[in-house]
């Protein structure tokens, strides 16, 4: 359980890194509408990286709790 707790509390730093990341590329478009081509790159990868640390921790939780999927 204690593992699971910091895998859990990893997710969510990782998460709120990635929502920080899209903020500021979002404030820096605002004010710098030049940086829109640099900015959008950062933009579109933080999704996929959120669902990819979703994924990480969903499968951890599915072993450590030995849950499987029909």
């Amino acid at each position: 359980v204690a593992e699971l707790h910091r895998k859990l509390s990893d997710l969510r730093h990782n998460v709120n890194n990635h929502l920080a990341l899209m903020v500021a590329a979002l404030e820096l478009i605002r004010r710098k509408p030049d940086m829109i081509d640099r900015m959008l790159n950062s933009l579109t990868e933080q999704p996929h990286k959120i669902l990819e640390e979703i994924r990480k921790f969903s499968e951890e939780l599915e072993r450590t709790l030995q849950i499987t999927r029909d």
